[in-house]
């Protein structure tokens, strides 16, 4: 099994302004944050808990701004802070997201709902948000974060699966609705992606067996992903605009 090492930045992002969400800790979206500041950027998190929040945000000597991505007018409160301490935002990830684990007979519509609200409404109003600031600009990206569960079937996923399907359709829609304006909207599909939080309350069987289904036979390195992201957030994807990029794993 090949283990992974993380390269050094090469300025891809230097001196974008890029706004990344549920930014705290070890998963994903710290990943997110620490590598667009590897790679020149001026990095403001946000997250909705606020003690881990001020400790990554001290960490990496960046903004952090506490944010309930559920909340009317959350997105346009942030990006006002962000742009007031650092000026026009250029990149925003919409990170957030919640699972579960339920089958559809016994999920509630409360259980449906919370999941849909933080992973899939939480996205669109970041996309709506950001666009109505970049497009009148003609610059700007905005990278949402999905999951290979929105192609394929997993027992007990239906409202995560649902979600991260409809940000992968906001995306392309999103991505067709901003072109002429010049502003950019992807995403990324991550497969099993281990931090200590997941590890933690993940249930290690099963996170040992997703982990050798991968091609690589083992589980991704939240950093791993995060270098997707900065990716298309960056002038290599210039002429990428409404793409779903799967990384980790092949999609049916």
């Amino acid at each position: 099994m090949t283990s992974w090492v993380e390269t050094g930045g090469h300025g891809l992002l230097r001196g974008r302004v890029v706004v990344v969400t549920a930014a705290a800790g070890t998963g994903i979206g710290g990943a997110t944050a620490r590598r667009c500041a590897a790679e020149g950027a001026i990095v403001v998190i946000s997250d909705i808990h606020e003690g881990r929040l001020a400790a990554t945000a001290a960490e990496l000597g960046v903004l952090g701004v506490p944010c309930d991505v559920t909340a009317d007018g959350a997105f346009e409160e942030l990006l006002d802070v962000a742009e007031a301490e650092h000026g026009p935002v250029d990149v925003l990830v919409n990170n957030a997201g919640l699972g579960g684990s339920e089958t559809i007979v016994e999920m509630t519509d409360e259980q449906w709902m919370r999941v849909l609200d933080v992973s899939l409404t939480s996205a669109f109003r970041g996309t709506r948000a950001a666009l109505r600031r970049m497009m009148p600009r003609s610059r700007g990206a905005v990278v949402n974060v999905a999951s290979v569960t929105g192609w394929r079937a997993e027992h007990g996923q239906a409202h995560y699966a649902a979600a991260k399907a409809g940000v992968m359709a906001l995306t392309r829609c999103a991505g067709v609705e901003a072109a002429a304006a010049g502003v950019r909207v992807n995403a990324v599909a991550p497969t099993l992606a281990m931090h200590p939080f997941l590890e933690k309350v993940g249930d290690r069987e099963v996170l040992a067996g997703w982990a050798r289904q991968q091609p690589q036979q083992r589980a991704a390195d939240p950093s791993e992903i995060a270098g997707a992201i900065v990716f298309l957030a960056s002038d290599y994807a210039s002429y990428l605009t409404g793409e779903v990029m799967s990384v980790g794993a092949q999609h049916p």
